[in-house]
């Protein structure tokens, strides 16, 4: 049986304007991680909030991951800045990444390997233009190295396919552990593809020339991935669900977003994994392809 990981992102950037239900103090954050965890997610992505406001400070971001972890061993990674400031480093943009790494308290190292355009597939002449991700691969090499250092396996959203190959190859140049690539699908933005069985094939046919058998996983944004969850499980993948990639407004919170991935995994015939068959299976991932 298909050992499926359930990952959870919990927030994201949004608010509650567009999430109204999304957790954003510590308090509301450690409560929601730790009852996904025990509902069957075996990962789990946060930003870190405190009295709603935003923030990328690490003595924020240390206690929420060891409120989640103080009753639920599980892993807790953080999000970066999206947007370098002016003169911002790489150092200074992943300062808090390690600084949390210091302490032993993170598992994965993330990082998205390019820069993409959040265009609205509703765009008109008179939108206004779409916010620009930006990753310089001057970034990105510098948070693989942190990742080989550390013995990591970097976490990559795949938001367009040459994400993969440009993940693949500053991954074997930085002789760092097999990355998780996560295809972000979407219907409302116009990035990647929309979440269609032909699509994941065709990231799956591209990741395998690349990067050979590493591990992957449907996610996206603004997307509802569930009717893809099937084809996930049969092609032998992993799912990540919550508020983060949830359509906006979604009526549904965190845990129901879980129990229904859980509910999903298992009627296509596979089952979640748990935290330990999780580590131990990335423990299998040795070096990238």
């Amino acid at each position: 049986m298909h050992k499926v990981w359930i990952e959870v992102a919990l927030n994201g950037a949004w608010n509650r304007k567009l999430q109204p239900l999304l957790p954003d103090t510590v308090e509301a954050i450690v409560a929601e991680g730790i009852a996904c965890a025990r509902a069957g997610a075996s990962i789990i992505h946060t930003h870190a909030f405190e009295d709603g406001r935003h923030t990328f400070d690490w003595q924020v971001y240390a206690r929420i991951i060891e409120g989640i972890r103080a009753e639920v061993d599980v892993p807790v990674y953080p999000s970066y800045p999206a947007i370098p400031a002016t003169g911002m480093t790489p150092a200074e943009r992943f300062a808090h990444v390690e600084a949390l790494a210091e302490r032993g308290l993170l598992d994965f190292a993330v990082v998205d390997p390019g820069s993409v355009n959040f265009t609205m597939t509703t765009a008109t002449a008179t939108t206004r233009p779409a916010f620009t991700y930006l990753n310089p691969e001057e970034h990105v090499r510098h948070a693989l190295a942190f990742a080989a250092r550390k013995g990591f396996h970097p976490a990559f959203a795949i938001y367009e396919p040459g994400f993969t190959r440009a993940g693949a190859a500053l991954a074997r140049a930085s002789g760092v552990k097999p990355p998780i690539y996560r295809f972000m699908f979407s219907d409302k933005f116009a990035f990647n593809f929309p979440p269609r069985p032909y699509a994941l094939a065709a990231h799956l046919a591209l990741l395998e020339e690349e990067a050979g058998p590493a591990p992957w996983m449907i996610a996206g944004l603004a997307v509802d991935v569930r009717p893809l969850i099937g084809e996930a499980v049969a092609r032998g993948g992993h799912v990540r669900v919550g508020l983060e990639d949830a359509p906006m407004g979604t009526a549904m919170g965190n845990l129901a977003w879980v129990e229904d991935a859980v509910r999903l995994v298992r009627a296509a015939g596979g089952e979640p994994a748990t935290v330990a068959e999780m580590r131990a299976a990335l423990a299998g991932c040795i070096v990238a392809a």
